[in-house]
């Protein structure tokens, strides 16, 4: 069931998966940088995420180079990007790891932003919304593709009170770059 207003100030999970990335010969998974199309979506994803009024207080973002430029780029679209905590318990995380990271946040932010990878992150958006506006869930399970933007919302007195079917998807963005 999800919490209603009076169970504690409202909070925001933004949950943004890595920008397009590259496959070069010879680099680890986790050294792969962004792609052309992945550069030019991942200022998008910022841009989007500026003109929704969803800046986050933290940020938490994976060790991997392509969700470490993905947030870069996003953030760089913003005058003053929160703080950043770099996880590499977010590279390869499942929805358990992931939901003990987002757990750990300091009762003092509001609003989250996870920078990460699929299928975890994909996976955390499903177990913890209940319910999405209009067919926020229904397009989620068809496809969480790279750079896309989910936000859940919900009401309690600390993130380590999330639980799974406890949000709200208000959102789902694919913000895209120009092409060229």
């Amino acid at each position: 069931m999800i919490e209603r207003a009076g169970a504690g100030p409202l909070r925001r999970l933004v949950v943004l998966r890595h920008a397009k990335s590259a496959r070069p010969q010879g680099v680890t998974d986790h050294e792969r940088p962004l792609a052309r199309r992945g550069r030019a979506d991942a200022p998008a994803a910022g841009r989007a995420l500026a003109e929704a009024d969803c800046l986050p207080d933290l940020a938490l973002c994976s060790t991997a180079v392509r969700a470490r430029h993905t947030w870069e780029l996003a953030a760089a679209q913003w005058g003053t990007p929160p703080p950043v905590r770099y996880d590499a318990r977010l590279y390869h995380g499942d929805v358990p790891g992931l939901l003990a990271v987002v757990r750990e946040t300091p009762a003092e932010i509001e609003t989250l932003l996870l920078v990460g990878h699929n299928p975890g992150l994909e996976d955390l958006v499903l177990t913890l919304a209940a319910d999405g506006l209009d067919d926020t869930l229904d397009r989620l399970r068809t496809k969480f593709p790279t750079s896309a933007i989910a936000v859940l919302s919900w009401h309690g007195p600390a993130w380590r009170d999330l639980a799974p079917a406890g949000a709200l998807l208000t959102s789902l963005t694919v913000p895209r770059g120009a092409r060229r």
